[in-house]
């Protein structure tokens, strides 16, 4: 049997049980038969051959991979997954990233029908060292190239955590230049190595509270977040509801004419380019230094016309 077989039972188990929790053999059953036979017609090599021993083999495979525990309810007849390890974000991550892979694998002749962006490396060649210098907490250095150096230039960190934004990875590490905790694009990061320094974290760093007011990357030092009102016509309102700009996003006023939200930020670069990306479809209303930035901003662009 294919390895595309295998991966699909697996999500196709995972999905049902979170549609269904507490499904009964019989039913995943007839859900791998029916989705099969139309994978199948994408791939005419592809074989379900299910069993109950296949099933508790499939769970024991799928807490491997993606850590979900698959248990039998007596009392309600059926599978469930535990609700806590569903709700990880990194499990859903996951389970998405696996889903691409598997509709990629499947169809194979589908090129005239998938349309995918042209994407550039994200420097996730390094995800697996970094994650064991940040685990083993021991000193690494790499080469790191700024947009506006010519030549990179050798550093020396303590790495703690990686962050992703907008299809960018990131290192956060403590420079050890100049003692500051800095952010590094991992697409722009080179010849990675492991010191035989150990550190130990710094007690009072929290990764969390460090970006809780921060939009993107960009997180100052010892800056009090500000309370932003912004104003959103009704057609990009729809879309701030159903994807929040951050996660202290409050809905203050929706109705046929406008949607107003509140948001606790640092006003950063990347806060007020994702304002302007979004033109006339948005109004601050307060703070003032938010309106004056984008004032400046939008007349700087008119001067290019």
């Amino acid at each position: 049997m294919s390895k595309r077989a295998f991966i699909s039972r697996y999500l196709l188990i995972i999905k049902k049980l979170q549609a269904k929790p507490y499904s009964s053999f019989e039913e995943i059953d007839a859900h791998l038969s029916r989705q099969f036979q139309q994978m199948q017609v994408m791939d005419e090599a592809l074989e379900l051959a299910f069993s109950k021993r296949t099933f508790q083999r499939d769970c024991r495979e799928i807490y491997s991979i993606f850590r979900l525990q698959i248990d039998y309810s007596t009392a309600k007849k059926g599978y469930y997954i535990n609700k806590t390890q569903q709700e990880n974000k990194h499990v859903q991550r996951m389970i998405e990233e696996f889903e691409i892979f598997n509709a990629l694998s499947l169809a194979n002749d589908a090129a005239p029908y998938l349309h995918l962006e042209n994407r550039q490396p994200k420097g996730t060649d390094n995800l697996f060292g970094l994650l064991h210098g940040i685990k083993t907490k021991v000193q690494i250095q790499f080469y790191y190239q700024k947009f506006w150096e010519e030549t990179p230039t050798l550093r020396t960190v303590e790495p703690y955590a990686l962050k992703e934004f907008k299809n960018r990875w990131y290192l956060l590490a403590k420079n050890m230049g100049d003692g500051i905790v800095k952010s590094f694009a991992l697409d722009r990061l080179t010849q990675l190595s492991f010191t035989n320094k150990p550190f130990t974290s710094t007690p009072n760093f929290d990764i969390a509270a460090h970006y809780q007011y921060s939009f993107g990357i960009i997180s100052p030092n010892n800056e009090i977040p500000q309370t932003i009102i912004l104003s959103f016509d009704v057609y990009q309102g729809k879309y701030i509801k159903t994807l929040p700009l951050h996660h202290t996003q409050q809905i203050l006023l929706d109705n046929d004419e406008e949607l107003q939200i509140q948001l606790t930020l640092h006003i950063t670069h990347d806060f007020v380019m994702e304002l302007l990306s979004l033109g006339a479809h948005v109004k601050v209303l307060q703070p003032q230094v938010l309106i004056g930035e984008l004032k400046a901003a939008y007349q700087e662009a008119i001067k290019q016309y």
